[in-house]
């Protein structure tokens, strides 16, 4: 019988990992199955642009995989039986079961609302594409020619790397709208002096209101309720103070952190159960710095590269290597002509030189676009010989098993 390969969640790190998988192991030992509920790859690194009114391509899954020997299955994830190895998925048609011997866990993170009253009714997000259209939809109705005020108030709450990212895309998009980007501390505090001096220009320059060492108590139809007791007064208001990750591992008995990520070995491999891997924002895996790594593409890549490796060593008996699990620093986006690029140091403090402008812009664009050839191009460079399966099964997957 073929090894089963089920892979939760075709994002950047689901898509690499099922692609890389299919292009290293024969298809004569193994059988690949990708579960997404979304039919098309989605860019999150561009989904705020999406919002802002930009074409974004997303490419068809069937698509990407085509040639491949992967097979789709366009479904929602509503179960995991680690016991029974089997996945239960909702459809149109009902749903059923994915039944699998190694697991791959790549579902990603979504918006948190912390707990504040009236995000999830009134905020609008950009961790998804249906999310980032409805947004475009809100701002489309602010910013048309027939309205009678001067345009409307979209308000960002957080100023972590999404938030700075939307609100200066939107601000250079649509002009005609009042943008505010309220900040809990300082404005980009996690950038260098020079950096953040220069992210206060941008904003400067698009006109966008920065309020600093501000706390939201509150989301309102119309209103940000401030714990200050202040308010501000929203046409669209745009949720970016955080990300979680979805329940489906902690309910299936995974070893898994307070905010629901899969711990994980050096491997990418769950400490409590071998035959599962996690890969990307769902993993909590520790950095050669000892640091855990961030919820971000780069970390992506790195443990996407590192379960492969893994289960390609284990699944076929070679000695599996230690991808470098590092984090260089952030590249951030203030529209389409300006940027930052901040490295860090091996403490993930901000070093005190950074890259801004038009060149910083010009290779975050490089960077995106590097991101979404290597995931459409899964089995790029397909090899004439993969790798069969070993004779001796893994040990640890057996042990489990029994």
């Amino acid at each position: 019988m073929k090894h089963r390969i089920a892979v939760l969640g075709a994002g950047y790190a689901g898509a690499y990992v099922a692609g890389t998988l299919a292009r290293r192991l024969s298809p004569a030992d193994t059988e690949i199955t990708v579960v997404n509920a979304e039919p098309d790859f989605v860019q999150r690194l561009r989904l705020h642009q999406l919002a802002a009114g930009q074409q974004i391509e997303a490419p068809q899954l069937a698509d990407v995989f085509a040639g491949t020997g992967i097979r789709l299955r366009p479904a929602r994830i509503t179960g995991i039986d680690p016991e029974r190895r089997v996945v239960a998925v909702a459809d149109a048609d009902g749903g059923g079961e994915v039944g699998y011997d190694t697991l791959v866990y790549a579902l990603g993170s979504h918006v948190a609302d912390h707990g504040v009253p009236g995000v999830a009714e009134h905020a609008f997000h950009v961790t998804s594409r249906p999310a980032a259209l409805r947004l475009r939809e809100r701002l489309d109705s602010l910013d048309s020619p027939g309205r009678r005020d001067e345009g409307g108030r979209v308000v960002v709450i957080g100023d972590g790397l999404t938030g700075i990212e939307t609100a200066t895309e939107i601000a250079e998009s649509r002009p005609g709208l009042s943008v505010a980007l309220v900040a809990r501390g300082e404005l980009g505090a996690a950038l260098s002096a020079g950096a953040r001096g220069h992210l206060r220009q941008a904003c400067d320059r698009l006109g966008i209101t920065v309020l600093e060492h501000t706390d939201v108590r509150a989301v309102e139809a119309k209103w940000v309720l401030c714990a200050d007791g202040s308010t501000l007064a929203s046409d669209a208001t745009v949720w970016t103070a955080g990300f979680a990750v979805g329940l489906i591992a902690a309910e299936a008995g995974l070893d898994v952190t307070e905010d629901g990520r899969v711990v994980v070995d050096r491997t990418m491999r769950s400490v409590s159960h071998p035959h599962v891997y996690a890969v990307g924002d769902s993993a909590y895996a520790l950095g050669d710095n000892g640091r855990p790594l961030p919820m971000s593409c780069a970390s992506a890549g790195y443990t996407g590269m590192q379960a492969t490796v893994a289960i390609v060593g284990r699944l076929t008996g070679r000695k599996i290597p230690n991808v470098k699990l590092e984090y260089h620093g952030n590249h951030i986006s203030l529209g389409r002509r300006d940027g930052i690029l901040q490295m860090v140091d091996g403490e993930a403090q901000a070093k005190p030189k950074y890259l801004g402008g038009r060149k910083a812009a010009r290779i975050k664009a490089g960077i995106l676009r590097m991101s979404l050839w290597t995931t459409s191009h899964p089995t790029f460079g397909l090899p004439k010989r993969k790798r069969h399966l070993a004779a001796v099964p893994d040990k640890s997957t057996e042990k489990a098993a029994a």
